[in-house]
């Protein structure tokens, strides 16, 4: 990323800014018992220990298109990731040469600095390395093996080994980066994925052991990431934004003139949006071999017009990383390159990319609906892994103890662009983010889920909702599924559906189910249909009054319910507060209700339905990351915030849903480690109980056949992992975690 914030700081800093090395993974020293997939490890929720998560069962990969990249919209889940003693590696896919001045923006006529972009590039790989050296082992100065890795035929990469924690490597492929923010320009990532350059060469860095330039087609970047994922076979995978929200603004003037290039302006930086393409592009291709990994996009420059989401601490350790990375302490490395990247200096808390480091953020929000009861009462939980949907079923109603995950029949495959056709290469639409569910009135569920369609022969670039449709049970009380149906988008314009939402659903009484989605244009759209069946046309509902043109209006991380009298109810994140919708009778589509007058929202709202037609909303607020609690009574209209929990850190979406009567939920939130927090919580919210699992997205929630509360969470190794009060009751804890069934395992050829 370019070191600079866009709407205040020149567009001349941000292009001296623009630029990128590499980004690291990192793995730890520790010695670790590995389990088998059949075995079963429990966990106290509470006191000090490991996390239950096996880092030995665990593998991280990074692709990244600027080497500062994961240390501004990465951590500090990248920083949890390394200290875990799993492997890891960061992909840098541009060199970050930007126009070669090493030197702080505060620099008086930094233009009257020489410019040398081969020794810019190596001063922002070293930055790089020192920040991921103090990130596993505490030392910025610790020692890196460096060397020439061919990775495709006729191809030379530089990789470095952290020498004492060698499962932590770095590879930079070195390609020209745009060298402009918004610009458009014909020799950059993007011109390559769109074809407007036929080949991208890549920049020696100084003191580098690859002995020459390269010049890489599109297809051979997307080969290169695919041997990276080959030798990485990683548990997660981490990526920038691949759909970038567009700003109102105009794009800047360009020489070049390929129609190609054409196109609206957007927050993110074009570089990571290619990166990110060209990581889904490889994913695909990928398909079917080793395990499944969970895949976690980014937002990037996006942050910068967004509420903040992280608190002080969190902000603050970023903050200290980035200026390792930066160089603030003139620490001596040996290299006349440079040690680190001046541009970003010590500034990342104060300066012009204040913003980026006080907030990181999921592209998908997260689900507050992917664990639910099937009709016999057992419990189910759904996820995405390697693109596919996986379905976990307890093995009976409240036995605490889930089957093996069984894939959700698959998708259409879509050929991936420049490759062979699937199935022998893999699908280019793969599932991303969580699964909502939703239960009808007699029992069925129905699956939702958004899913990116690659460019490729007769598929244009698109993004698209679908669903699938509970059709029966299997003998041992699995949920059988029907293959999934696609349900478009809102905005049929390919570019524009690139920036629609995740979706959130609901059933009514009558069978009636309504999903909701965020448009490209910032407001809400629906779709509807008896019994999940016979889709109505994409709709916008009606939207509150704004004129905010400076950023998104409405925020993805959707919630619906319907209360105990039948109505829904809507509510949505925006920049300043909290928007709800709400029928006027129940069978009407919900509009919009009086102004919240909610505290800004950091994050995602999820919706919990009480007694007497109340309504419940859990997020958290802005700048703290405290978990508010705010209530809505049917008789009176207006919210108010009826509880404020202890704060724990962490983002992201706040897990909660009813249990039992007189009020009661459960709530379940990522905390300060990245760890699972838990809470019963009716007029106040009671204390968090801790759970040792560093997990993806959001945890789920939900209350089992016994009256108990049970929260689940999706491990960073792609197990199921549970707990769940020991007795029904309020003031009950939580017992220990459990690692359910082993992750699923490909058997090749593609998406099941």
């Amino acid at each position: 990323m370019s070191p600079a914030h866009p709407p205040r700081v020149s567009r001349r800093l941000l292009l001296q800014a623009t630029g990128v090395g590499v980004l690291a993974a990192t793995t730890g020293v520790g010695v670790w018992a590995r389990l088998t997939d059949d075995g079963a490890r429990t966990a106290g929720p509470e006191g000090p220990g490991r996390p239950l998560t096996d880092p030995a069962d665990q593998s991280f990969l990074q692709v990244i298109a600027h080497a500062d990249d994961g240390l501004y919209f990465m951590n500090p889940d990248l920083e949890q990731s390394l200290r875990s003693g799993a492997r890891s590696v960061t992909v840098c896919l541009t060199g970050g040469e930007a126009d070669g001045r090493n030197v702080s923006p505060r620099t008086h006529d930094p233009a009257r600095v020489p410019g040398d972009r081969a020794a810019f590039a190596r001063a922002r790989a070293n930055g790089l390395r020192a920040a991921h050296a103090a990130m596993v082992t505490g030392d910025p100065a610790a020692r890196w093996d460096v060397a020439a890795l061919s990775l495709l035929p006729g191809f030379e990469v530089e990789i470095q080994t952290l020498r004492d924690a060698p499962r932590h490597q770095l590879i930079f492929l070195g390609l020209v980066e745009a060298r402009a923010v918004w610009q458009a320009r014909a020799r950059s990532l993007r011109g390559l994925w769109l074809g407007a350059t036929g080949t991208l060469p890549t920049l020696r860095p100084a003191g580098t052991p690859v002995k020459r330039r390269f010049h890489y087609t599109r297809d051979q970047v997307i080969q290169t990431l695919v041997a990276v994922l080959d030798r990485a076979g990683p548990t997660v995978v981490r990526t920038l934004d691949p759909n970038a929200v567009h700003s109102p603004k105009r794009p800047p003037a360009t020489a070049d003139r390929d129609p190609r290039l054409a196109g609206l302006r957007y927050y993110d930086h074009q570089d990571h949006t290619a990166a990110a393409r060209f990581a889904q592009a490889a994913l695909a291709v990928y398909g079917g071999r080793g395990r499944p990994a969970i895949v976690e996009n980014y937002l990037g420059y996006e942050d910068g017009v967004l509420p903040h989401d992280l608190d002080l601490a969190a902000a603050r350790r970023k903050a200290r990383l980035l200026s390792v990375y930066g160089w603030a302490d003139h620490r001596a490395c040996g290299d006349p390159a440079g040690c680190g990247d001046r541009k970003v200096g010590g500034s990342a808390l104060s300066g012009g990319s204040r913003d980026w480091t006080r907030s990181t953020r999921l592209r998908a929000p997260g689900s507050n609906a992917w664990l639910r009861p099937a009709g016999d009462g057992r419990l189910t939980a759904f996820a995405v892994l390697g693109g596919t949907a996986y379905c976990w079923a307890e093995t009976r109603p409240g036995s605490g103890s889930f089957g093996v995950p069984v894939p959700v029949p698959g998708l259409t495959p879509v050929p991936v662009p420049g490759l062979m056709p699937v199935p022998e290469r893999g699908s280019g639409a793969l599932l991303e983010g969580q699964i909502h569910a939703v239960c009808g009135p007699g029992g069925a569920l129905q699956l939702f889920a958004s899913r990116t369609v690659l460019p490729g022969r007769n598929a244009a670039h698109h993004r698209e909702l679908l669903t699938a449709p509970q059709t029966g049970t299997t003998a041992d009380g699995v949920p059988v599924f029907a293959r999934w149906e696609p349900l478009g988008s809102p905005d049929p314009d390919p570019v524009r559906s690139l920036e629609t939402g995740f979706p959130a659903a609901v059933a009514t009484p009558d069978g009636t189910v309504h999903v909701f989605v965020r448009t490209w244009d910032g407001n809400v759209a629906h779709r509807s249909g008896p019994h999940g069946r016979h889709w109505s046309p994409w709709e916008r509902l009606e939207g509150p009054v704004s004129r905010l043109t400076a950023s998104p209006r409405i925020v993805d991380g959707l919630d619906a319910c319907v209360d105990s009298v039948g109505l829904i109810h809507l509510a949505a994140p925006t920049v300043g507060t909290v928007q709800h919708w709400v029928s006027k009778e129940p069978g009407q589509m919900p509009r919009p209700a009086a102004a919240t007058g909610l505290p800004q929202p950091g994050g995602p709202v999820s919706l919990v339905p009480v007694a007497d037609g109340a309504v419940r909303a859990v997020f958290r607020r802005s700048v703290t990351a405290q978990v508010l609690i705010a209530e809505r009574q049917r008789m009176i209209g207006a919210w108010r915030v009826s509880a404020r929990c202890a704060a724990v850190g962490g983002y992201g979406r706040v897990a909660a849903a009813p249990v039992g009567s007189g009020g009661r939920m459960v709530l379940a939130a990522r905390d300060d480690a990245g760890e699972v927090r838990m809470a019963m919580a009716r007029d106040g919210a009671g204390p968090w109980q801790r759970g040792r699992v560093a997990h993806s997205a959001a945890a789920g929630v939900a209350q089992d056949a016994a009256g108990r509360a049970v929260v689940v969470a999706l491990g960073l190794d792609g197990r199921l992992y549970t707990a769940r009060q020991t007795s029904v009751g309020e003031s009950v804890r939580f017992g220990g975690w459990r690692a359910q069934a082993g992750p699923p395992e490909r058997a090749g050829g593609g998406p099941a």
